[in-house]
């Protein structure tokens, strides 16, 4: 049984503050914010992602125009998405925490097919302007490392986390992320052997 517990957490980042830093705070801040909330026996799980390009974070746009702002920016090239996930037991208070760094290569889209994605409103709600699942913008080419940590969830780090807390030993998590996204992953095995590797 799963409960979905929004919190209330202040995203800014900290002055100086890294990308990796920054995930990983929020995520642990986001499962420290549901404590209060869970029975003794249940297990908290948070996350955070963020987009990053040249070691800058690139949040929600604002508006329309910053959004074709930041998919100019983002086109042709090659960014990081980073994902932490927070795993807290209630009854013991441990907290584990995972980082997926995945380098996420852009297609040379067009300016035209930005202006037609833009106006569907599909960015606004998007750190960085763009959802890497999009059918008719399919931003994304050649992708070679954890789809799920761009979707904003890397299962199989969130299984091998699970594991190092005897919540679960084997899992089908990884297949059935596969499945779900229709993806073959070239790297999960790696993940769920301990490799830093997103």
């Amino acid at each position: 049984m799963f409960h979905v517990q929004p919190t209330e957490t202040d995203e800014t980042p900290l002055a100086g503050e890294k990308p990796a830093d920054y995930v990983r705070r929020l995520a642990e801040s986001k499962a420290r914010a549901c404590e209060p909330h869970v029975r003794p026996g249940e297990v908290i799980i948070a996350a955070d992602t963020a987009v990053v390009l040249d070691e800058e974070i690139l949040g929600k746009p604002a508006s329309l125009a910053e959004a074709v702002e930041m998919l100019h920016r983002l086109r042709g090239r090659t960014h990081q998405v980073y994902t932490a996930i927070a795993v807290l037991e209630k009854d013991t208070g441990t907290l584990l925490s995972d980082l997926c760094i995945t380098n996420v290569p852009m297609r040379a889209y067009t300016d035209e097919e930005i202006r037609t994605y833009v106006v569907t409103g599909d960015p606004l709600d998007k750190a960085g302007a763009y959802a890497i699942q999009s059918k008719s913008f399919h931003p994304v080419e050649n992708m070679s490392g954890c789809y799920a940590s761009v979707m904003g969830f890397p299962l199989c780090h969130l299984s091998r986390t699970l594991a190092k807390l005897d919540i679960i030993s084997k899992s089908p998590l990884a297949e059935q992320c596969q499945s779900a996204l229709k993806y073959r992953c070239p790297i999960f095995s790696r993940v769920l052997a301990g490799e830093q590797i997103g």
